[in-house]
């Protein structure tokens, strides 16, 4: 029943993709939709993204040096771990699965409202593709807003790296070694890459959930939660496949 359940869901999933991926009718539109939404879901997402980061390089900065960093270790072994975690893990997988709570939730509520207030059945009436209309603008935001997003989150970690030094923990002169270590800038293209593939599972997953809400408020609650869950194993998983695919 499990499986049954899992497939039939993923077949709409499919089917709502092909109505969302159509050209949209009106370009005017559209282009004013997908503004919009670079603002709602990027821009007003930077905020949290610089301050998560800017702790969680500080943390790591400080949890390398205190509990793994020996006399047995070059000097700058700290500074070359916590550009590894934010470049391979943090500011890619992690800071989507903040995003995926942040801005998942709120794409499906919205369209889940839109659903039970009958609003996509008005666009379904007169003619409109709804999917397409209401969907392809997030997507396409999320796509393009949330490698910039990665790119603010790698700086202002290593920020916070910086920011330990003025507490005696590490030298600026061993951080700044440690970050330029050995550096590939592959690592920072990959983690754009898969941040983008997360953006599209974040925005359609969440877009899913909310179109197909049947019920009320209480629903919509539900299908937000949904959202959140699905779109977070489904990062986790495809981030499995990606590592290895762009190591």
């Amino acid at each position: 029943m499990f499986v049954t359940n899992w497939l039939a869901a993923f077949g709409r999933y499919l089917q709502l993709m092909g109505r969302v991926l159509s050209l949209p009718e009106r370009w005017r539109m559209f282009m004013r939709q997908y503004v919009r939404e670079m603002g709602s879901l990027g821009v007003d997402s930077i905020g949290i993204v610089l301050l998560i980061s800017f702790f969680i390089g500080a943390v790591i900065c400080i949890q390398i040096k205190l509990n793994i960093q020996s006399a047995w270790m070059p000097t700058f072994t700290t500074g070359y771990v916590t550009r590894e975690i934010m470049l391979l893990e943090f500011s890619s997988s992690i800071m989507c699965l903040i995003l995926a709570g942040k801005v998942g939730s709120n794409i499906a509520s919205e369209i889940g409202t839109m659903r039970v207030t009958q609003q996509i059945d008005a666009l379904e009436i007169m003619g409109v593709n709804s999917a397409s209309f209401l969907i392809l603008p997030k997507v396409m935001g999320m796509m393009t807003m949330v490698p910039f997003l990665v790119v603010f989150s790698i700086v202002t970690g290593f920020v916070g790296a910086y920011a330990t030094s003025f507490a005696g923990i590490i030298t600026p002169d061993d951080l700044t070694v440690g970050l330029l270590h050995d550096f590939n800038p592959w690592f920072v293209y990959a983690s754009i890459i898969k941040s983008t593939v997360f953006a599209f599972i974040i925005s359609s997953v969440a877009s899913y959930h909310g179109y197909f809400v049947e019920g009320g408020s209480f629903d919509v609650g539900k299908a937000s939660t949904n959202a959140v869950v699905s779109s977070s194993m489904l990062i986790l998983f495809s981030d499995i496949f990606l590592t290895q695919l762009l190591a």
